[in-house]
């Protein structure tokens, strides 16, 4: 496709896309000619995907251009924006997700390289050899970062608290995930335009990730609460 389908496709400005090239944050077009430029499905998913980490995660071109370079680091970015993370480095790629080296995480997780086997033994996250060295996805790597987050708040080995009991979380995960799956299929009608059933999933995961969140803090609080009070 031309430049200005490109445009129409994406609601995206010409200079606006020409700034996105300029950063280095999309895939290069083909070039059959000097002069002639052609684009693809790629460019029209990375395009849509750095517009939804504008609008629904709040990241800045900066922050973004970081993510893509392997920058893990940034505490505060949202579960939910990983997801388009990574479908921008899909289509970055034009393949396969791009991953980040394992040893990139250590500022955030001191002890990454030795939580990562243990983690992708209880399933949390899966690991992958690339030219003698270790990587992972980013949310992957978000996974590991955070239980370096739980050892630097006072969950150490010492008293117990390896990453091994993070298998109680994925167990957990995966039993919502597939519950979730269910009730959606099971409630959206089969003539549904794929088109749109995608939009919804894309929009109900997020929001139940947010609702799961605030249910599971409120269990919590509960817990603690029935171990505190005197027994009856």
């Amino acid at each position: 496709m031309k430049m200005r389908e490109l445009e129409t496709r994406t609601g995206v400005s010409r200079q606006m896309i020409q700034f996105y090239f300029k950063n280095g944050m999309l895939p290069d077009p083909e070039r059959p000619k000097r002069n002639v430029a052609i684009y693809n499905e790629n460019h029209v998913n990375a395009i849509l995907s750095i517009r939804q980490l504008q609008s629904e995660g709040r990241l800045s071109i900066e922050e973004i251009k970081q993510f893509l370079a392997g920058n893990t680091n940034n505490k505060t970015t949202r579960a939910a924006v990983f997801t388009h993370l990574d479908e921008l480095f899909a289509a970055h790629a034009g393949v396969d997700l791009q991953l980040v080296p394992l040893s990139s995480i250590t500022s955030r997780n001191p002890l990454a390289e030795q939580d990562a086997p243990i983690l992708q033994q209880v399933g949390a996250i899966e690991l992958i050899e690339r030219n003698g060295e270790l990587h992972l996805s980013h949310v992957d790597a978000q996974i590991i970062g955070c239980w370096g987050d739980m050892r630097a708040a006072g969950y150490t080995e010492e008293d117990g608290f390896g990453p091994d009991i993070v298998s109680a979380h994925v167990e957990s995960a995966e039993k919502l995930a597939n519950a979730e799956v269910d009730i959606f299929l099971s409630h959206v009608p089969a003539d549904y335009p794929t088109e749109k059933k995608a939009t919804m999933a894309q929009a109900g995961a997020k929001v139940m990730l947010d609702l799961f969140t605030l249910l599971r803090m409120k269990a919590t609080i509960a817990a603690f609460g029935r171990i505190d009070s005197p027994q009856s």
